[in-house]
């Protein structure tokens, strides 16, 4: 007896849009989540071009674009000058831009379109045990109440309780520095059409434009304070960007530090337990990778899920052997662009130097653009 074909832990982007892509499948699916409600706060705010081609079977993509802002361009400097641009403008696909939108609507937009389609998030229901057998799973969650399906899926984060439990090792490290992420108000040189990566030789920091006015640093410190205040801001600026005296920081929306971690599940798969999202791989956040990888797991496991369900149970492995290398990929690349972004500051020069030459090269380029809009792993 089940109660369900799939049972979805965890509801964040992943979750939501696996939830979504079951639902317009006719797949009959329950989600849960630990949490009380749905982020409010921006964290992941970089939607690239393949997740937009992604969802678009969801009616999800002009939602978003609707509500983010467009953003078709990508620079590395130093100071003001520029060491590589990058234009996705050019490339094949009906959004040639990063799409920058906090995490927040986009969780808001998969969600209303998860409702729409008659769906619902069981929230807050914390997972505390699972057990598995040849034919299903059962979870039991911490008010009594137990769920049978036949397969179950840990969308649940970094820390996902559904791998632990399926026993799945979780290879890959931490990098020693903290990271400074603060949501401001700028005024003076701060363009809003891209995203910039300043290569300074005090350090790295990120500049993203967002919706509604308001600009996102992002930067390496030895030890970031818990709550970063729109002075230790400005310092990044003044230090990093584009100089002393060029551009104000009059107001703080939003600030936190994270540590890096760079790590992916040995397996996407133990029987008929499946990882997708952060449960299955985490890495920097150099590039806006990381939910968008998540999201593009969840479409590719709703077509093995529908598959296996008709029929084809092989389709869940497939679904592991060929994400999995692509997490591997995202990984290498993430971790050698924040390797590079904090190397001692004796030999940063060194690697501006070498930046701008490669930037002479449209291989190197173009090369960049595929990956960082994601249409490489089409």
């Amino acid at each position: 007896m089940y109660d369900t074909d799939v049972l979805i832990v965890g509801a964040g982007p992943a979750g939501l849009s696996l939830a979504a892509s079951l639902a317009t499948r006719r797949i009959d699916a329950i989600t849960v989540d630990a949490l009380p409600a749905g982020a409010n706060t921006s964290r992941a705010a970089a939607i690239n071009a393949r997740t937009l081609e992604t969802l678009e079977d969801l009616d999800v993509s002009r939602r978003l674009v609707k509500a983010g802002l467009q953003l078709p361009r990508f620079t590395i400097r130093d100071g003001r000058r520029i060491l590589i641009p990058i234009d996705f403008s050019e490339l094949p696909t009906a959004y040639p831009y990063t799409l920058s939108i906090p995490q927040s609507a986009t969780e808001k937009l998969l969600l209303d379109r998860l409702t729409e389609l008659g769906g619902e998030v069981h929230r807050p229901r914390r997972l505390v045990r699972i057990a598995q057998d040849e034919d299903g799973a059962t979870a039991e969650f911490d008010d009594g109440d137990t769920v049978r399906a036949r397969f179950l899926v840990g969308t649940d984060g970094m820390r996902s309780t559904v791998r632990e439990q399926a026993g799945i090792g979780f290879s890959g490290g931490e990098f020693a520095e903290s990271f400074v992420l603060a949501d401001v108000r700028l005024r003076g040189e701060a363009p809003d059409d891209q995203v910039i990566l300043f290569w300074a030789k005090a350090g790295l920091t990120v500049v993203a434009p967002m919706p509604d006015d308001i600009y996102r640093i992002v930067a390496p410190l030895p030890d970031a304070p818990e709550a970063p205040t729109a002075g230790l801001a400005q310092q990044l600026l003044d230090e990093r960007g584009f100089g002393p005296g060029r551009t104000e920081v009059p107001d703080l929306v939003w600030s936190s530090r994270f540590r890096i971690h760079h790590r992916v599940a040995d397996t996407y798969r133990s029987g008929r337990l499946l990882l997708a999202g952060d449960a299955a791989h985490v890495h920097s956040p150099a590039g806006g990778q990381g939910m968008n990888l998540g999201i593009q797991d969840a479409i590719a496991l709703a077509d093995a899920l529908s598959s296996t369900l008709a029929g084809s149970d092989a389709a869940l492995d497939a679904y592991s052997a060929a994400r999995r290398p692509i997490a591997q990929q995202v990984v290498s690349l993430t971790s050698r662009l924040t390797t590079l972004a904090t190397l001692p500051a004796p030999v940063r020069p060194a690697r501006n130097a070498a930046i701008g030459l490669a930037s002479h090269l449209p291989a190197v380029r173009r090369g960049l653009a595929w990956r960082l809009s994601g249409l490489l792993y089409r």
